[in-house]
């Protein structure tokens, strides 16, 4: 019998691309695992409705953690447009798979390593080694939107609110309003998360990131609970940076910065830009962490132009690879893989097109395989 049960979604486009370099891997580290096959993205929402179909849910309840491919997310009219002629005009909207499951299971923690490989000919800088801790439930990704507005949002709002004046003539039906909803205890679980990170590998320093200035309700809650969590590290510096002046600071001086956490969509914002100092998201990999389950993916999309052409760089779902075995207690294992993909990078005799060179994502995934 395996030790582990992994679920094992590759998704759309290039998803299948990278799930397949990861099995090179997987399989030459030898894990105890079995593997399970799951449905889930594009053409699954085409022809049934859901993109997430509920066994696939079923089956993930089963496992110990999940490893994701990619996933293609389209704006609700062209998604509509793709369904099978039966479904259309039936009510089906569509809503990213991964969003939901990052919630239906309460994956709350989305930690995004951004670390500089030396050889690397993309990086900004070499000495780069930064984490991004990402509230994952909550915040404007959180799914609650309305267009129009109903009515009963529509005049609670301006009754309850001075501010609403200015919308008061316009209609409803030219109305659009997503919801930044914060919840205290998210605020304080992902800050908390964040410290006990940095207080374990002895990280320097933790970035809160937020807009409180302006945004002063949602952004005012995560500064004042991420005070308070600081005081129980009183030997870890907490800075407070707002979430413009971030992307200035991680342009000019990205080597300051250690643990950074935010919320959910300043948090998908920031780290895209520090993936691009380590050399882009080819080296972004993710962790969606909740306390009993976990999903790991690479953070690049399906890529539809390049399906199928095993041309994208694997080193993002590899990196996925390592955070997972860090995950499931193979910490020895991790450390080689990371070593191996590390060793790869400074020889530089084998790229994919983005470093430059003219290598498959597989020849790229046995290449790193070949030094563990």
């Amino acid at each position: 019998m395996s030790k582990y049960r992994i679920g094992w979604l590759p998704g759309d486009g290039v998803g299948n691309d990278v799930m397949e370099a990861g099995k090179i891997i997987l399989d030459k580290i030898n894990l105890n695992a079995e593997y399970i096959p799951g449905d889930v993205g594009w053409k699954f929402w085409c022809k049934e409705g859901n993109p997430l179909p509920q066994r696939t849910i079923d089956m993930l309840k089963t496992v110990d953690c999940t490893l994701f491919g990619a996933i293609t997310s389209k704006p609700k009219e062209e998604a509509e447009k793709e369904l099978a002629p039966e479904l259309q005009n039936k009510g089906y909207v569509y809503s990213s798979p991964i969003v939901r499951l990052r919630q239906l299971f309460n994956l709350y923690i989305n930690q995004r390593p951004c670390k500089a490989y030396p050889g690397n000919p993309l990086v900004y800088r070499e000495d780069i080694n930064l984490i991004i801790f990402r509230e994952n439930t909550e915040g404007l990704y959180s799914g609650i939107e309305y267009h129009p507005l109903p009515d009963e949002i529509y005049y609670a709002l301006i009754k309850t609110h001075p501010k609403m004046k200015k919308f008061s003539e316009i209609p409803q039906k030219d109305l659009a309003l997503s919801c930044r909803i914060f919840s205290r205890e998210a605020c304080r679980k992902i800050v908390k998360s964040a410290f006990k990170y940095a207080d374990e590998h002895n990280c320097p320093s933790v970035t809160v990131i937020e807009k409180p200035n302006v945004i002063r309700e949602t952004s005012g809650l995560m500064i004042r609970e991420a005070r308070k969590v600081a005081q129980d590290y009183p030997h870890i510096p907490l800075w407070e940076v707002n979430v413009d002046a971030m992307a200035m600071w991680l342009i000019k001086n990205p080597q300051k910065y250690s643990v950074l956490v935010t919320s959910n969509m300043f948090g998908d914002i920031i780290s895209d830009l520090s993936a691009q100092l380590v050399g882009g998201l080819g080296f972004a990999s993710s962790g969606n962490i909740g306390d009993n389950f976990a999903l790991f993916e690479p953070t690049h999309g399906s890529a539809p132009k390049y399906a199928g052409q095993y041309k994208v760089n694997p080193t993002a779902m590899i990196l996925s690879i390592k955070m997972m075995l860090e995950y499931l207690g193979e910490i020895e294992l991790a450390n080689k893989l990371e070593n191996a993909v590390a060793e790869t990078i400074r020889e530089g005799k084998v790229r994919t097109y983005d470093l430059g060179g003219n290598f498959s994502t597989l020849e790229m995934a046995e290449e790193i395989a070949s030094k563990i």
